[in-house]
This record gives structure tokens, sequence and C-alpha cells, in this order.
């Protein structure tokens, strides 16, 4: 089955979760992460803290969603500079991050 583009979710979990760290992290993310050749898709957002159903998990404080059209968008999108400037200003304050990377059909 050919694939639809690559999906690439990123959960952080911060040291600092105060909200001006949080914001702080939405911003970056919005700054270094959007706008790449090859996204068709972005959106950032903050944990829906209300919503506490049994099968939530509430153990991050960020989300990131990236739709890339293929494998080559992400694989240049992991080693663009961009990208990797947001991870050296960022990184402190991951306690962690989990990546999910899906090939879409």
């Amino acid at each position: 089955m050919p694939s639809s583009g690559l999906a690439h979710i990123v959960f952080f979990t911060l040291h600092d979760n105060s909200p001006e760290k949080t914001n702080e992290l939405l911003d970056a993310c919005k700054k270094y992460l959007d706008g790449h050749p090859g996204v068709v898709y972005f959106s950032v957002g903050k944990l829906a803290v209300d919503l506490a159903r049994p099968v939530n998990d509430l153990s991050h404080e960020v989300a990131l969603h990236v739709v890339f059209a293929d494998r080559a968008a992400h694989d240049a999108y992991q080693i663009a500079p961009r990208h990797l400037e947001f991870i050296n200003l960022q990184k402190a304050n991951w306690k962690q991050v989990r990546v999910f990377d899906d090939d879409l059909v």
C-alpha cells in the first residue's frame, strides 16, 4: 500500500512546566519547526488537562504534530538547521521526549 505521508508526533514533558516555560516551548515550536519543505500539516498545543478520562495520557505538557509529504521530507527536517537550533535552545528543559513516527495510508 503506498504511503500518504509520514506523521511525526512528539510529546514533551518539561522539568519546569510553568505557564511561562510551556508557552516558551510552544512559541519555539512555531518559530523553528513550522514551514519546513514538505510539511503538509503542522500544529502544536498544550495538554487538555480537563480531559482526564482513564484512557487519556496526561504525562506531557506540549504535543507537536507534523505531517510530511513523504519520508524524504521528514529525513531532511531532522537535519535542518532550524530543527537542530530548536533542539539546542529547548532541550535543557525536557524531562522526557516521546516521538511517534507513523507511515500514513
